[in-house]
């Protein structure tokens, strides 16, 4: 049979299929590589998981802005908070902003799409102004009723990325907003606790993994997790109490109260 005959017989077919059933039912008719819209309610935005901080390293604000804004660097934050307490909003909660960069927490590999980036006027060399950390709380307490965002998923860029970043820096105050709910902490402790190993080397490495960062550079996590927990810039081999420390925070993370 001719090509033409067949491509004949088909159409008479599909149309006796179609009286055959009663009715057919007519797709559109679109250019293959575009799609037919069709909105659906069923939706909601990204929900963030996570409190990323930071602190600019910039001298005012105004520099901060500068560079946040400036579409050549490919930097930015959801807020900026100035020293004198003034909150900037800069890119809209339920986007993306690109603060975390190449980041690991707790298994997450991409800090950007999982949480909001606050960033702090703080040049990285001084204490952290009163205003700010005022405005800061209020904020967090925002975020978190409205996200339901744990206690321990408050975290900072050095966390997230030891080794590449240090901020903020040891002058942050972890244990102020640790008492008011954001983040986790744990008394500095005098002596290693009962039952604590002597801290070597494996054992720190694996509790830091399990608090959740990023142990393939143990040097550079042990440094990070200094840096927020002691207060302090060291990259001395683990000790006893580096071990009491996260064994203690480990305890502290799973006793933490879920999100209402």
């Amino acid at each position: 049979m001719p090509h033409n005959a067949y491509r004949s017989l088909g159409k008479r077919l599909l149309v006796l299929g179609c009286l055959a059933a009663a009715s057919c039912t007519q797709l559109p008719s679109v250019p293959p590589n575009k799609a037919v819209r069709v909105p659906s309610p069923n939706f909601d935005e990204r929900r963030p998981n996570y409190v990323v901080l930071h602190q600019t390293t910039d001298n005012t604000a105004d520099e901060a802005l500068d560079t946040l804004t400036d579409p050549a660097r490919k930097v930015s934050a959801h807020y900026l908070i100035g020293r004198d307490g003034t909150l900037y909003r800069l890119v809209d909660e339920s986007r993306r902003a690109w603060h975390a960069g190449g980041s690991y927490w707790g298994g997450n590999t991409d800090m950007n799409s999982a949480s909001i980036g606050i960033e702090l006027d703080n040049n990285g060399d001084e204490p952290f102004a009163e205003a700010a950390i005022v405005r800061l709380l209020a904020l967090l307490s925002d975020l978190k009723a409205r996200y339901r965002i744990p206690q321990a998923n408050f975290v900072g860029h050095g966390d997230i990325a030891p080794g590449r970043k240090v901020d903020p820096s040891a002058w942050f105050p972890w244990a102020r907003l640790a008492a008011a709910g954001y983040g986790l902490w744990c008394p500095l402790p005098s002596e290693a606790l009962p039952g604590v190993a002597a801290g070597g080397v494996e054992e720190v490495n694996g509790g830091l993994q399990i608090l959740g960062y990023n142990a393939a550079d143990p040097t550079a996590a042990l440094a990070a997790f200094r840096r927020h927990f002691w207060g302090i810039e060291s990259t001395a081999p683990p000790d006893r109490n580096d071990a009491a420390m996260l064994a203690c925070l480990i305890q502290a993370r799973s006793a933490s109260p879920a999100p209402p």
